[in-house]
């Protein structure tokens, strides 16, 4: 392994977020060949307390030299192979903050562990056959989880619903070149190949990939999130908007123009999927300098945005300062927005939206009142059902590195199919088949290198 990772000793991390005057419980976890002796010197218990596997023991961290009490805590043991990292691990529950547990880390270290490297438990519970690489990124996705939706996909990872699917490709790979091999070592002896039984195989096993890779782009959205500007002219109601729909006061809201000066950020969740809100400053010609910062901000926030929600006034209607920005931003995904629909008249609405034109989703709000959200929301779901996230596999979301895998086996499966249509000789067939068995074995880890583990874990929380 690389010097990142030098999974040998045993280890020892802060297990827990540290807070100050925030959380109850701060845990220690520790790993390894001494696990045990360490928990044996530093914690004391009184009474006739059994230090067996998979127990609870209650009472004091002291100081091994000094006897100097540390915490009242209480201790977990889980023996190999039944823990996290199949090794023998420990774990001192002490009370939450700052002191408590960094006192205990300290003497974890100076009584012979190590600190661990980011993802170092996850790692040892991969090379030691606990996880394979999807669960490992599977944990590592529900920790970072930022909805219900996001936190299901990284459970069903975790569970190995994408490495099965995956394993089952490469052993139709390997089943393959078995015949293909079979065939080169006992040409005499075997009947010959059907080219076409051949090709349909992998013609079946690339629909399956192609199915797979489909499910980046909502894995992407359940794991970064979309990203909403909210634009306009000054005073159009961006910030009652965002108030309305965070159900909250983020933003200042006056009857003056130009009250937002910078980019105010709000997170929601909507149909499961995270949600970062921009309420931007209205865009206008200005002479003031610090709202003329705020304008140029607000047209980075637009043009970085993944969806932009431009707002207008039903009651000043389509002017010629909507335009300007319409035209600025009509290359985003893009909805109209028009709001304050609760100070015009039915028939004004209707004569409204036929009017304009551009752009074609269209949502009537009045974000003061509370009304329209649900409208809202609705249009942004369907915005990306029939974009980013097409035909995905709800229960799976493979990551960037998982589907580049999966691009890289597609790939050479159609360099298979072009090496037989092209008649070459058998020992030709098996090169790019072993290029796509290899690329499958990478996303469970049954083929893997130092760089990607390098990749994978350094991504991790110390304590993971």
């Amino acid at each position: 392994m690389s010097e990142l990772f030098a999974t040998t000793g045993t280890i020892a991390a802060i297990a827990t977020a540290v807070v100050p005057q925030q959380g109850s419980v701060g845990i220690v976890r520790v790993s390894g060949d001494q696990a045990m002796s360490i928990a044996q010197t530093l914690f004391h218990t009184p009474g006739r307390q059994v230090w067996q596997t998979h127990r609870i023991l209650y009472g004091y961290i002291r100081h091994p030299q000094t006897q100097q009490l540390v915490d009242e805590a209480l201790l977990l043991i889980m023996k190999a192979p039944r823990s996290y990292t199949r090794e023998d691990v420990v774990e001192f529950h002490c009370h939450g903050g700052i002191m408590a547990v960094q006192q205990v880390l300290q003497l974890c270290l100076e009584t012979g562990a190590r600190l661990a490297q980011p993802g170092e438990f996850t790692l040892r519970a991969f090379l030691n056959g606990r996880l394979d690489l999807t669960q490992a990124e599977g944990i590592a996705d529900l920790v970072g989880a930022k909805s219900p939706q996001a936190a299901q996909t990284a459970l069903a990872g975790l569970q190995g619903k994408l490495a099965q699917p995956i394993r089952q490709l490469r052993a139709n790979c390997l089943d393959i070149l078995a015949e293909i091999e079979a065939r080169i070592d006992f040409e005499e002896d075997l009947p010959p190949l059907d080219d076409k039984v051949i090709i349909s195989e992998i013609e079946k096993i690339a629909a399956e990939i192609s199915r797979l890779l489909a499910t980046k782009d909502k894995g992407e959205l359940l794991r970064t999130g979309l990203k909403v500007a909210i634009v306009g002219r000054p005073n159009v109601g961006k910030s009652s908007l965002l108030n309305a729909w965070s159900r909250s006061d983020r933003a200042i809201v006056t009857d003056l123009p130009g009250t937002t000066r910078d980019v105010v950020e709000s997170q929601l969740v909507v149909g499961g999927i995270p949600v970062q809100v921009l309420d931007t400053a209205g865009i206008r010609e200005t002479t003031d300098q610090v709202e003329k910062i705020g304008v140029e901000r607000s047209r980075r926030a637009a043009n970085a945005a993944d969806l932009v929600l431009l707002t207008i006034d039903a009651a000043a209607g389509w002017t010629e300062g909507d335009e300007e920005i319409y035209q600025q931003v009509q290359h985003r995904p893009l909805i109209l927005v028009i709001n304050k629909i609760d100070l015009v008249e039915q028939t004004q609405r209707k004569t409204l939206q036929s009017k304009i034109q551009n752009p074609k989703s269209k949502i009537l709000t009045a974000a003061s009142q509370n009304q329209g959200i649900d409208a809202l929301e609705t249009a942004i779901l369907e915005i990306i059902q029939t974009g980013k996230v097409k035909a995905a596999d709800m229960d799976l979301a493979i990551n960037q590195r998982q589907a580049a895998a999966l691009t890289q086996a597609k790939i050479s499966l159609e360099q298979v199919q072009a090496t037989i249509e092209q008649q070459l000789p058998l020992d030709f067939w098996t090169i790019d088949l072993r290029g796509a068995i290899q690329a499958l074995g990478e996303i469970t880890g049954e083929e893997v290198t130092e760089s990607i583990l390098d990749r994978i874990f350094s991504k991790f929380c110390i304590g993971k």
